[in-house]
């Protein structure tokens, strides 16, 4: 009895190897820090800039303390800028610098798309409270 081989056609011929340091693992990194994008989204949302208690108000969830920390750690990564006015109380605005606006594409398309699944979303079983689910404000991406 013969046997018929199909031919399956080689997509790669190497398996992928992402290195510590190659991009996918960098973006991953990024998009991985809940506060990170929500900022960036907040701030995009605000058109590019606005003070600290804006932010706080747009993140329900966010310490003050985790704010701070996710703000100075953007800013050391060059996200955004931080501008103190010379006024009493101090006002603090802050700004997306041109290399936190090269994030934005990416992460509203992402956001749109959770958007666009929030049914699916629901569904996943994950070990942190559950969010109901709700097709209520699905088409809205704001924080």
């Amino acid at each position: 009895m013969e046997r018929s081989h199909q031919k399956v056609p080689m997509i790669m011929t190497k398996p992928i190897i992402l290195d510590e340091d190659c991009a996918p693992r960098r973006v991953l990194e990024l998009f991985s820090v809940k506060w990170t994008t929500m900022v960036l989204h907040s701030l995009h949302f605000h058109g590019g800039v606005c003070r600290t208690g804006v932010l706080a108000r747009s993140l329900p969830g966010c310490s003050k303390k985790m704010l701070t920390q996710t703000l100075r750690e953007m800013e050391r990564d060059g996200l955004i800028d931080r501008k103190i006015y010379p006024v009493v109380p101090p006002m603090v605005e802050y700004s997306l610098t041109p290399m936190g606006k090269l994030f934005i594409e990416p992460l509203e398309m992402l956001y749109a798309w959770a958007s666009r699944n929030n049914e699916a979303l629901s569904k996943l079983t994950r070990r942190r409270k559950k969010h109901p689910a709700s097709t209520e404000g699905a088409s809205e991406v704001s924080p």
